[in-house]
């Protein structure tokens, strides 16, 4: 019950990523062979809806279980990353962002070649659970309440309607948060959502605020294994936490400015 579980958070999936999504795009031989570790180490794992779930019932967790997420909707997690998930038999959650998408509800703004709705049924019929990841992939907690709900509802109503189920997790883009935000998320309908936070995934964090270790294009295989064995995150991400500290402050401020301007309107 108390077993904390690595939850990855991959982003592009790409030989020739461009500049804006380098950093965090993996290229597609290091993710096959982080997939064939993850199965030779005998790991098991989950889709986000499959944890919460199992921690909700209070069942037990499966032998060495790991999450395999992907954010924002990248067109590489279809042609790259699910043949490799299809062959081990591994169940992985994307987060789209719906307006990112290629088709009707584009509204542009993506940072690279995104995912169409033909892909993203075949992810799901593939065993993939879509979660959403807002419309427009804003930071969440910086804009206001009746953006935010739009922002939410807008996403999970494209959902179901392309894919005739709702969704039932979700991401906050750049893992930026607040209370009012999970309150929101919890409102809209989603049963579950992740952040970031760089560190392991435990029941206690609640189911609005489980926490991802991030994968990059420069995470070796030496490091991934010990991501998924869950060692050494502290020492692994110290400076980007470090990093998230520091803005934090600097987002709380901004956030306040903003509502005191809007108090003397």
């Amino acid at each position: 019950m108390n077993t904390p579980v690595p939850i990855l958070m991959y982003h592009s999936v790409a030989h020739a990523p461009n500049d804006a999504t380098r950093a965090l795009s993996v290229a597609p031989q290091a993710f096959a062979e982080q997939m064939a570790l993850i199965g030779d180490g005998g790991f098991t794992p989950l889709t986000t809806a499959q944890l919460a779930d199992v921690w909700r019932s209070g069942q037990p967790l499966p032998e060495r279980p790991v999450l395999i997420t992907f954010d924002d909707g990248y067109e590489g997690v279809h042609r790259h990353a699910l043949p490799v998930l299809a062959e081990h038999g591994f169940a992985a959650t994307v987060f789209v962002s719906t307006g990112w998408l290629r088709g009707a509800h584009d509204t542009g703004g993506a940072l690279d070649t995104m995912l169409d709705w033909d892909q993203v049924r075949e992810l799901a019929d593939g065993g993939v659970e879509i979660g959403g990841h807002s419309h427009t992939h804003p930071q969440l907690d910086q804009i206001p309440d009746d953006a935010l709900r739009s922002e939410l509802l807008r996403c999970k109503e494209i959902v179901a309607e392309e894919l005739g189920t709702r969704p039932a997790s979700f991401a906050y883009p750049y893992g930026y948060s607040s209370r009012r935000v999970r309150r929101a998320v919890r409102e809209a309908g989603f049963a579950q959502s992740l952040a970031v936070g760089n560190a392991l995934a435990r029941r206690r964090q609640g189911p609005y605020a489980l926490q991802r270790v991030t994968v990059r294009r420069s995470t070796g295989i030496d490091e991934f294994a010990r991501l998924v064995e869950g060692r050494s995150i502290a020492r692994t991400f110290a400076r980007d936490r470090a990093l998230t500290k520091g803005y934090a402050v600097v987002r709380r401020a901004r956030q306040a400015s903003r509502k005191a301007a809007r108090t003397r309107v």
